[in-house]
C-alpha cells in the first residue's frame, strides 16, 4: 500500500506547475484546458478500463500478485517517458497509457490484502492507511530532496526548510522519473516477494455492471450520482489548480507538495471516526459535511487569494472530510444498499462515474476557467458550484435500507 501510493503521490500535486510553467522557466506551457484533459481523460480511460483489467483478467485467467507487478512495470515504463514528452499530443497519450496500467492496479492491492489478511474488516483499514502515508511521504520527500539545497530543520511543518534551487519548474519534471522508477521496483517486488493470489474463476459477465445501471434510477441514488459527478468535477480542479495557485500567492514551490500532504493527513483522521459519524448522524447528513468542506474550502481559498494566504491551510486540511465524509461515506452507502448478486457492478458503477465521467466533464469546464481573471473569482466560482450538490443532498436524498432487484 505504501509504494502503491506513493507512485501517485510523488507527481500528482505537482504536475500541474509543470505543465502551466512557461517553457522559458523550464515548464512546458500547457493551458489550463490541456491540462484538464490531460489528467481528466487520462483518468477517465483508466478507470473505466479497470473493471475489465482488474477484475476480469486477475479473476479468470492469473496470479493476481504476478498481473499487480507486469501492470506496474509497464506503467512505470510509461510514466517515465512521459519525462521526455515536451508535446501536448505526446504527453497526453503516454498519460493515458499509464493510468490504463495504474488504475486496475488499485483494486488489484485490496483484492490481494482481502484474500490474504485474516479479518479482512478489522485489519484492511490499518493496512490501507499505509498508502495514505506513502502518499504522504512522496509527495513530500520529492521536493524536500530535489527542490532546495541547504535543508536546516525547523519547528514549522513540514520541519525541514531550504534554499529553493533555480529552475524550480524544471526541476519538478523529474518526479516524473522517479515515479517511473518506484513503479517498475514495486512491479518487481509484487512478482517475486508478495504472496501467490491464484485467479478463482468465480467472476461475473464482463459487461454485468451495465445490468447495475438502472438501480441508479432510484430516487435516493440517482440524487448521489448527481451530487457525486459535480463533486468529482470540482475535486479535479483542487489537483489541477492548487498547486499553481499556492506558488502565485508566495508559497514556495518546494513546500507544495508537503502542504498538500496535510490533506491527506486529516484524512486518515477522519476516517477513523467515519463510523462513528454515521451512525450518529446518518448517511445524508455525513455525506452531506462533505458537500459542506468543499463549499468552505473554496471560501477559504478565495479569501486567502485576497491576502489571508495562510487560511489556505484550513482549506487543504478540510480535505479529510471532502474525502472521507463524500466519497468514502458515499461507497459504504452503495454498499450498504445493494444485494450481494449485484454490490461488485454497483461500485463498478459508481465508480465510473466519479473516477470516468465526473473527471471528463472536469475537463471542460476546468478549460472555461481560464476566462476567469483573478484567483479569489475562481474559488468563488468553485462554492457556488458545489453548493449545488449540498442543496441536492440536504433537500432530496433520502435514504431506503435495500434496493429491489426485480
Amino acid at each position: 500500500m505504501f509504494l502503491q501510493y506513493a507512485v501517485w503521490g510523488v507527481w500528482l500535486p505537482y504536475l500541474a506547475n509543470y505543465l502551466t510553467g512557461s517553457i522559458a522557466d523550464g515548464g512546458l506551457g500547457f493551458s489550463g484546458a490541456q491540462v484538464g484533459w490531460i489528467l481528466g481523460l487520462a483518468g477517465s480511460i483508466g478507470a473505466v478500463s479497470a473493471p475489465f483489467l482488474a477484475g476480469q483478467i486477475a479473476d479468470r485467467f492469473i496470479d493476481a500478485s504476478k498481473y499487480l507487478g507486469i501492470l506496474l512495470i509497464l506503467g512505470g515504463i510509461a510514466k517515465f517517458a512521459t519525462f521526455y514528452a515536451t508535446s501536448y499530443n505526446s504527453f497526453l497519450v503516454m498519460s493515458i497509457i499509464f493510468s490504463v496500467m495504474y488504475m486496475p492496479t488499485l483494486a488489484l492491492t485490496n483484492s490481494i490484502a482481502f484474500a490474504h489478511l485474516k479479518d479482512p474488516e478489522g485489519s484492511f483499514p490499518r493496512v490501507r492507511v499505509w498508502g495514505t502515508i506513502g502518499w504522504i511521504v512522496a509527495s513530500t520527500a520529492f521536493p524536500l530532496i530535489w527542490l532546495q539545497t541547504d535543508i536546516t530543520m525547523t519547528w514549522v511543518p513540514w520541519f525541514f526548510e531550504g534554499t529553493p534551487k533555480e529552475g524550480g519548474i524544471g526541476l519538478i519534471a523529474t518526479c516524473l522519473q522517479v515515479s517511473g522508477v518506484i513503479s517498475v521496483l514495486y512491479g518487481l517486488w509484487a512478482i517475486f516477494f508478495l504472496p501467490s493470489t491464484p485467479p478463482t474463476r468465480n467472476v461475473e459477465h464482463p459487461l454485468a455492471f451495465l445490468g447495475a445501471f438502472k438501480q441508479f434510477m432510484r430516487p435516493d441514488l440517482a440524487v448521489l450520482a448527481l451530487a457525486a459527478l459535480l463533486i468529482s468535477m470540482v475535486h479535479q480542479i483542487y489537483f489541477i489548480r492548487t498547486g499553481p495557485f499556492l506558488e502565485d500567492i508566495g508559497f514556495p514551490l518546494a513546500t507544495i507538495g508537503g502542504m498538500m500532504a496535510i490533506g491527506q493527513i486529516f484524512e486518515i483522521g477522519v476516517l477513523a471516526v467515519l463510523g462513528w459519524m454515521i451512525a450518529r448522524l446518518g448517511f445524508k447528513w455525513t455525506i452531506a459535511v462533505g458537500c459542506l468542506a468543499y463549499v468552505v474550502r473554496w471560501v477559504m481559498f478565495a479569501i486567502a487569494a485576497n491576502g489571508s494566504a495562510d487560511l489556505v491551510y484550513v482549506g487543504i486540511a478540510l480535505h479529510g472530510f471532502c474525502y472521507a465524509c463524500f466519497f468514502a461515506a458515499s461507497f459504504i452507502f452503495v454498499e450498504r444498499v445493494a444485494t450481494s448478486d449485484i454490490r461488485h457492478s454497483m461500485q463498478t458503477v459508481y465508480g465510473i462515474i466519479i473516477l470516468g465521467i465526473g473527471p471528463i466533464i472536469a475537463g471542460f469546464y476546468n478549460g472555461s476557467l481560464d476566462a476567469v481573471e483573478g484567483w479569489a473569482n475562481i474559488w468563488w466560482i468553485q462554492a457556488g458550484v458545489t453548493m449545488l450538490p449540498l442543496l441536492l443532498v440536504a433537500l432530496l436524498f433520502r435514504y431506503r435500507k435495500e434496493l429491489t432487484t426485480g
